[in-house]
């Protein structure tokens, strides 16, 4: 009992220490966890998703439309005033049923901005008082409903919504790229702070170590009481650093995890992603894949459309407006459903509804002047956004590439900065250093080691805003889809 108990003790504290151990994740791990589970990025995918069905919505307007509509039944059971011969009114009891049934295919036409149908009726009539049935139907009927030197909103529709809906799906790529860009800032922040706790620990050990040979060498006459107080206020201060530093890891670890969403409470080892990449950004491919993939170009193109969309609508609605309605088909009537195909007659109907404004007091004019400055002013406005654009692409590459020289010297002066430490930390224990000038290597030995860090954090965020300028992979040289 006591074997298989300890044998359970065992593995119980085996798996909790596998539990403890850390995680280690690097900079490409924290990017893909965030594109795939992260919040920003499932709601990017639900809007790119939303936008899908909505332009489907749209372009299925312009297919063939069938439909059956009707009322079945339809009955009634009241008075109804009769108005008789002499002018006077009867109420007489009616009871009744008036169903009515049509099959109707409709087509809209974009070109010109109208719409065709084919239709079926079939009405039957009950009257219950009489005891009689009657049909009435339209066997076949063809109708048209054309507007006349109106505004054709379809065709309009044809040229910007397609534009619209490539907009969404290039915001859905710039959405997963900026996710990855927060993500970056995010691993960073813990990066950073796991390196400041790692110096944090280091120098709370050697200031421990080097404070108990300063109180050897005061026995021995070799250091002066000022010189030993100096270090023991450094061990203080660095117990009060790696406090600081341990709850602001912690702190930058929960953001992390909430921000790509995960619930593994394991702790995270960031890994230092020093490696970069060759390749070089030519200025001209950065500003023609942005032109060209961006969702703010075609946003340019279509908020374009759509003034000058506004300016001939603006026009064209303070003239003649006038709609043809037509139709042509086939009626009868009968006792029988049988006797409406029999020997049907002939049913037109035709007619041109129409308003022309004579007297506006200027209205007119005002709305057309107004549509043209508001196409005046897109024109303007989109002039000034592409060349924002063009600083900003332009800045970003220049930044990039002065970011990437950064590193290589922010991490030569790192590795300097730990040997020239070293070197003080040797020679203040054989007595050849004063404290001040350890102090002063220790300061520089720290400094330099978050500057390499930070030079990594501001290339790295770098390259992803270059991604998300331009959609474009310059390392691959391919351009940034939805599967990538």
């Amino acid at each position: 009992m006591s074997h298989r108990f300890t044998l359970l003790l065992v593995l119980l504290l085996t798996a909790q220490a596998a539990l403890a151990q850390p995680v280690s994740l690097t900079l490409d791990d924290i990017v893909s966890l965030a594109r795939e589970q992260s919040l920003a990025g499932k709601q990017a995918a639900t809007l790119q998703k939303t936008n899908y069905w909505t332009f489907r919505t749209f372009m299925a307007g312009f297919r063939p439309q069938l439909s059956l509509s009707g009322s079945l039944p339809s009955f009634t059971r009241s008075f109804v005033q009769v108005i008789q011969p002499d002018g006077t009114i009867v109420f007489q009891p009616v009871s009744n049923n008036n169903s009515i049934l049509s099959l109707s295919l409709s087509q809209n036409i974009p070109l010109t901005g109208g719409s065709i149908y084919v239709q079926q009726q079939i009405q039957r009539f009950d009257n219950f008082l009489a005891k009689n049935t009657l049909y009435n139907g339209v066997p076949f009927e063809i109708g048209l409903s054309q507007p006349l030197f109106r505004f054709n909103q379809m065709k309009w529709d044809r040229l910007t919504e397609p534009l619209r809906y490539a907009e969404s799906n290039q915001q859905y790529i710039e959405a997963m790229e900026q996710v990855a860009l927060d993500a970056t800032g995010f691993y960073f922040d813990l990066l950073v702070a796991q390196v400041n706790l790692q110096i944090a620990e280091t120098n709370r050990a050697n200031n421990d170590t080097l404070y108990k040979i300063a109180q050897h060498k005061l026995t021995l006459g070799r250091i002066s009481r000022n010189d030993l107080l100096q270090l023991q206020l450094s061990v203080l201060n660095a117990q009060k650093d790696l406090a600081s530093a341990r709850q602001t890891a912690e702190v930058a670890a929960l953001k992390l995890r909430s921000y790509v969403g995960s619930r593994d409470d394991r702790p995270l080892a960031l890994a230092i992603p020093n490696r970069l990449n060759p390749f070089t950004v030519d200025i001209k491919l950065a500003l023609e894949q942005a032109f060209a993939n961006r969702s703010s170009a075609i946003t340019f193109r279509r908020q374009q459309l759509e003034a000058d969309r506004d300016l001939e609508k603006a026009r064209k609605e303070n003239g003649l407006n006038a709609t043809l309605n037509a139709s042509f088909g086939l009626s009868n009537r009968g006792s029988r459903p049988t006797d409406l195909y029999v020997q049907p007659q002939d049913r037109q109907f035709v007619e041109i509804q129409f308003v022309l404004p004579i007297m506006t007091w200027g209205r007119a004019k005002a709305r057309t002047e107004t549509a043209l400055a508001t196409q005046q002013l897109t024109v303007q406005t989109v002039e000034q956004n592409k060349r924002i654009m063009e600083q900003q692409i332009y800045t970003q590459v220049t930044l990039l590439d002065m970011l990437r020289q950064q590193v290589t010297l922010t991490a030569e002066a790192d590795q300097i900065a730990q040997n020239r430490y070293q070197i003080a930390q040797d020679r203040f224990k054989l007595s050849d250093l004063s404290v001040t000038d350890l102090g002063i290597a220790t300061q520089d030995k720290d400094r330099a080691r978050r500057d390499a860090i930070l030079a990594l954090r501001d290339y790295w965020q770098a390259y992803y805003t270059i991604r998300l300028l331009t959609l474009y992979d310059f390392e691959t040289n391919q351009k940034l889809t939805q599967s990538r």
